[in-house]
């Protein structure tokens, strides 16, 4: 038997104002879409905002159904809709943002087991990290450098 250890980093932020510009216009982005969130069963709209390598924003939201399986996460519809209109562009950064109409959140909201394997995928199609930043509504903003920080023993086409 030999152990196996993974380890994860994350960098938190007090306030998105300690960050750069361009992840502060990002992370304004997810807060937009969150904004298009339709969560009448939750009441929790999530908004996510993808920079692109030429420069462009691609946003998603999540969108519930009253068959809950149904509905899609905004990280997954930012994704996808990401790799359907722009299917060679590579993925640089993704800003995410959680509200809940129930309780202000402040502290970071990571995106969920199944979005994180989504949004590995892409990363490893383009070879290169896609870095994440999380919050809630307001306060502490999460960083990344990579998905694989989320989720470091991933499952991928090298296991098929």
């Amino acid at each position: 038997m030999k152990p196996l250890t993974f380890t994860s980093s994350l960098e938190v932020y007090d306030s998105l104002e300690e960050l750069s510009r361009d992840v502060q216009d990002l992370m304004l982005e997810a807060f937009k879409a969150r904004d298009t969130a339709y969560a009448p069963y939750s009441k929790f709209s999530v908004g996510a905002a993808i920079l692109l390598e030429n420069g462009e924003t691609v946003i998603g939201s999540n969108q519930e159904n009253a068959s809950y399986p149904s509905g899609l996460c905004a990280e997954r519809t930012a994704f996808f809709f990401a790799g359907a209109k722009h299917p060679e562009m590579e993925m640089k950064k993704v800003a995410i943002s959680a509200k809940s109409l129930q309780r202000l959140i402040e502290s970071p909201v990571p995106p969920c087991g199944a979005c994180r394997q989504a949004m590995v995928e892409y990363e490893v199609k383009q070879a290169a990290p896609i870095e994440l930043y999380f919050m809630g509504e307001a306060g502490k903003v999460a960083r990344a450098k990579s998905v694989q920080d989320l989720l470091p023993f991933i499952f991928d086409n090298s296991c098929m």
